[in-house]
């Protein structure tokens, strides 16, 4: 059996380095946004753009919000989307880094979209990013490998964010796969499917 020294951690890129584009993936309580953070912890200026809902009245999503909000940075600034991410980006400054945490909050806020007007807006999100001139950290659930979502919302939300994933696995510089605390390169150890 290999030994793997588990202190060992990958520095992050620093801001002069040319990435546009860094995904990064993984299910539900794996440690994707901490590595997401961990990424941008040098950088100067940092703009966290949060898509999901606040959802004021579930406590457990607040608790969850609080911890993220506990690790931020206080150089970062803070934007919520809604269900404008595209506007949002088409708004920043260029030079920043940005975190969007996370890709699935987006998707949901357009499940009422017809699959013609869906694939016009994920158009519009990738050339976004890609002009933007900004560093992006994206996080991405990982929804797929469980249960088969019992509802046609279910599906369509799991469906819509795996074909986006892959969409911006095409133009990003780097993605990253978190489970169990630990993220692996993927575009390192990974061939992309024909």
């Amino acid at each position: 059996m290999a030994v793997v020294d588990s202190t060992t951690v990958v520095e992050p890129p620093d801001s002069s380095h040319n990435f546009s584009l860094i995904l990064v993936s993984g299910p539900a309580r794996s440690g994707k946004s901490r590595w997401a953070e961990h990424l941008l912890h040098r950088h100067p200026v940092v703009t966290y753009i949060a898509t999901a809902n606040f959802r004021p009245d579930d406590r457990d999503w607040q608790k969850r919000l609080e911890a993220h909000r506990q690790r931020r940075p206080d150089h970062w600034s803070f934007a919520e989307s809604g269900d404008e991410l595209v506007k949002v980006i088409d708004n920043l400054d260029p030079g920043q880094s940005v975190l969007i945490d996370a890709l699935g909050g987006f998707v949901a806020h357009h499940l009422e979209l017809d699959a013609t007007e869906w694939d016009l807006l994920c158009e519009r999100l990738i050339a976004s990013i890609s002009s933007s001139h900004c560093t992006f950290v994206l996080v991405i659930e990982e929804t797929g490998w469980g249960v088969v979502p019992p509802t046609r919302i279910g599906g369509l939300f799991r469906d819509r964010l795996g074909t986006l994933a892959q969409e911006l696995d095409r133009v990003a510089d780097a993605a990253w796969l978190v489970l169990q605390g630990r993220a692996l390169d993927l575009h390192a150890l990974g061939q992309v499917v024909p």
